[in-house]
């Protein structure tokens, strides 16, 4: 059931993104007297339809292929790859007789309609729910860090007191931000009541994609007493009662949660004795950790300080439009360290699994439209890198046309779409392939 809920959400989103998207198009298109003969939902491609009906000359439908969608403009030279059109005489309604700017609008429009999107959603997202987030600067005991901030050498009891010199971290999520997970970031620590620097390494992507980034830093807090016991569990043949204070293992202290957890992980396979303080009375007990580095505790709710900040209407809009633009400007710089040679494009890069996985099993409705406000964003963004088939590859063309004074020839343009067309179908089997292998 849990499959299926990601599949369903992975298509909803998907396809409100897409729809929206040919809709800029189309509606561009329209706005010129430019004739658009299909608007379809998914590709039908050798012809193969689920759903279609004629509204005004145009088909509307949706295929069987869920590669993403499309709007046929009359007159131009498009995926389908029909050039029988393009043997006729021009047509004052097709878009190879319009002018290169309004082309140029036509091209750029499913990109716009993005963007709007995107910025409308996070806009909504701000003014509905406003900021919550961890109050870094009131984490008392600092920070634990997980595989990947080990390996930059942060050390448990770290207080990260400002990222790239901007002072006062006020927000952990700043800890956790682009801004700092892209590498090349300078924090500034506090251990042991001295100052220092770590240089966030450049690479550090590779890292975050192997081990997701909840293994660089996460807020360190007290080992919280025993909430509940599971039954028929290792505490409970241990006799580890609700309301215990586990002290010590192996005679170790552990005031820490994450020095109880590393406590039990040092020990998969072999006997522990732990201490307990039950009311006024130290007790003794002793176990086995299973493989699972698990004795069966549940520990309750860890109560961080936390800050809620709510915004207006008008005063959420440039903070959601600011969210929006981020997620371009990570993935402009997540190219850049591709192309760099920083971070490995098999590491950085997902296809549809992954975009799956993110939706997750269950229905959470905020998660579902952060998730579409991003997704939307990043649309535009690929749809804007200069690759024949692509808008950005048509926006180069009429670029180009409009400098030079004349249009590329319809030669130059069938090859070029063909050309973007295999590459597209090339990124489309590393990406799919790539979650495969992760999966």
């Amino acid at each position: 059931m849990g499959t299926l809920i990601m599949i369903g959400q992975v298509i909803l989103g998907l396809s409100i993104l897409i729809i929206l998207h040919e809709l800029g198009h189309f509606l561009a298109a329209r706005a010129f007297g430019i004739k658009v003969e299909k608007f379809y939902l998914f590709f039908d491609a050798w012809g193969v339809k689920l759903f279609k009906f004629t509204y005004k000359d145009c088909e509307y439908g949706i295929g069987w292929l869920p590669l993403g969608g499309y709007v046929k403009i009359a007159g131009m030279i498009d995926e389908s790859m029909d050039t029988e059109q393009l043997k006729q005489e021009p047509q004052p309604w097709e878009f190879r007789s319009k002018p290169a700017w309004q082309r140029l609008i036509v091209m750029l429009g499913g990109i716009i309609v993005n963007v709007i999107v995107g910025i409308v959603v996070f806009w909504m997202m701000t003014f509905s729910y406003g900021e919550n987030d961890i109050d870094n600067s009131k984490l008392q005991y600092g920070v634990v860090p997980g595989i990947i901030g080990k390996e930059i050498g942060i050390q448990a009891g770290d207080k990260i007191l400002a990222v790239n010199g901007k002072p006062a971290v006020k927000f952990f999520g700043d800890v956790m931000s682009s801004e700092v997970l892209m590498g090349d970031a300078v924090l500034s620590i506090e251990r042991s009541g001295k100052q220092q620097n770590l240089k966030v390494p450049a690479d550090i992507l590779n890292a975050v994609a192997e081990h997701k980034k909840n293994e660089f830093v996460s807020p360190r807090h007290l080992l919280n007493s025993v909430y509940e016991v599971s039954k028929g569990s290792e505490a409970e043949r241990m006799r580890i009662l609700k309301g215990d204070s586990i002290i010590a293992v192996n005679g170790q202290a552990t005031p820490f949660y994450d020095e109880f957890t590393a406590a039990l992980k040092n020990n998969v396979g072999k006997a522990i004795q732990v201490t307990l303080m039950r009311g006024d009375e130290q007790v003794v007990v002793n176990g086995n950790v299973d493989s699972t580095a698990a004795l069966g505790l549940n520990l309750g709710e860890v109560d961080f300080p936390v800050i809620v900040q709510k915004y207006g209407f008008i005063e959420s809009l440039p903070i959601g439009a600011n969210k929006a633009l981020s997620v371009v400007t990570d993935n402009i710089k997540g190219f850049g360290k591709i192309f760099k040679g920083d971070v490995r494009a098999d590491k950085a890069l997902s296809g549809p699994v992954g975009i799956a996985k993110m939706f997750g099993t269950e229905v959470n409705w905020i998660k579902f439209w952060s998730l579409v406000g991003m997704l939307s964003m990043a649309l535009a963004f690929m749809n804007l890198l200069p690759i024949p088939a692509l808008d950005g590859g048509h926006v180069i063309f009429l670029i180009v046309e409009m400098i030079q004074g004349k249009p590329l020839s319809d030669n130059f343009l069938e090859k070029a779409q063909m050309v973007g067309f295999f590459i597209l179908i090339a990124l489309m089997i590393f990406t799919l392939g790539n979650d495969i292998i992760k999966w």
